[in-house]
C-alpha cells in the first residue's frame, strides 16, 4: 500500500466499483506466494462477485488461481501476469519501456549498464529484462552477465549486492532499475561510496512516486499509468461479473508508459544546455 503504484491502481479500481455500488476488499500478500495461497483459499468459498490480482514476487506454482477460474469466479490480472492462464490481463509495454530506458543511459555516454531487478519468476520482470537486451544488441554493445543483478525482499541482502557491484574496479557506469526501491538504494550506496550521479553514474528506473523530482539529483522515471490500469481492470472484471461479455475471457490490454527524464541520466552537455 505504501508503493505508488499500488496506491493509484486501488483507487482506480474503487472510481469503477464505487460507481457500481460494490465494495473493494483489499489483501496484501507482501509478495510471498504462500499468503497469496492461502488468500486464494479464503476467496474460494465464493466471499467475492470477482478478484483482480497482480501476482506475488515467489509465485511460481499457479495451481490456487486455476481453482479460482475453475470455480467459475470472474478473475483480472494486472501488471504482475501469469501468461498460461486464460483470463484478462492488463499491462504496460514493459518490453518498449526497457528498451527506451537503456537506450537513454546509452545516449547519455554510459558503456557498461547494470541491470538491478527482482524475482525472474515475474513477467515485468523479465519484459523490462528482455528490453534492456534488446537495447544493448541494437547498440552492438555486448553483454556482461555480471551486470544483471538479482535482488528480493531482503533489504540488507539487496544493500550488499548493490554496494558489491559500485565497488568493482570496472563498476558500471549506467544502472537501469526495474523497481523504484532498488533504484533508491543504489543512490544510497552512491552516496555511501560517494559516487556522483550522473557524473560517475547515471540511474533510471520505473516509479510512480512523487519523491522521484524531490531526490538530488532528480531520478528519472518511467512512469506507468497505474491509475488507468485500475479502472481498466475494473471496468473488464465488471463486464464478467454483470456476464455481458464472455469474449473478454482472453482480452489482454496494453496501455503505454511514460519515460520523464530528469537530472539522474543527463550529460553535462545536456545539464548546460538547460541552465
Amino acid at each position: 500500500m505504501v508503493n505508488g503504484f499500488f496506491g493509484r491502481v486501488i483507487n482506480g479500481i474503487e472510481s469503477i466499483a464505487q460507481e457500481k455500488g460494490y465494495h473493494v476488499l483489499i489483501y496484501l500478500t507482501h509478495e510471498k506466494m504462500q499468503k497469496e495461497v492461502a488468500i486464494s483459499k479464503l476467496l474460494q468459498n465464493g466471499r467475492v462477485d470477482g478478484i483482480i490480482m497482480s501476482l506475488s514476487e515467489q509465485t511460481s506454482d499457479t495451481k490456487h488461481l486455476e481453482v479460482l477460474k475453475d470455480k467459475g469466479i470472474p478473475l483480472v490480472f494486472f501488471d504482475s501476469i501469469p501468461d498460461h492462464i486464460n483470463a484478462p490481463k492488463v499491462t504496460t509495454d514493459d518490453y518498449n519501456c526497457g528498451i527506451k530506458a537503456t537506450q537513454l543511459l546509452i545516449e547519455n555516454g554510459c558503456k557498461r549498464i547494470a541491470f538491478l531487478t527482482i524475482s525472474p519468476k515475474l513477467s515485468i520482470s523479465n519484459k523490462r529484462m528482455n528490453g534492456y537486451l534488446e537495447a544493448l544488441t541494437m547498440n552492438q554493445m555486448k553483454l556482461d552477465n555480471s551486470l544483471i543483478v538479482y535482488c528480493d525482499t531482503d533489504d540488507i541482502r539487496n544493500n550488499d549486492l548493490v554496494r558489491n557491484l559500485l565497488k568493482r574496479k570496472n563498476r558500471p557506469d549506467g544502472i537501469f532499475a526495474a523497481v523504484e526501491k532498488l533504484a533508491i538504494t543504489a543512490y544510497e550506496i552512491c552516496g555511501q561510496l560517494k559516487l556522483q550521479i550522473p557524473d560517475d553514474i547515471k540511474i533510471v528506473t520505473f516509479s510512480n512516486s512523487y519523491m522521484a523530482g524531490l531526490l538530488n539529483p532528480t531520478l528519472t522515471t518511467i512512469t506507468q499509468p497505474a491509475y488507468d490500469i485500475g479502472r481498466e481492470a475494473a471496468a473488464i472484471l465488471f463486464k464478467l461479473v454483470e456476464k455481458k461479455g464472455n469474449h473478454f475471457l482472453k482480452e489482454n490490454t496494453e496501455l503505454n508508459s511514460k519515460l520523464f527524464e530528469r537530472n539522474s541520466t543527463k550529460s553535462k552537455r545536456k545539464r548546460k544546455a538547460n541552465k
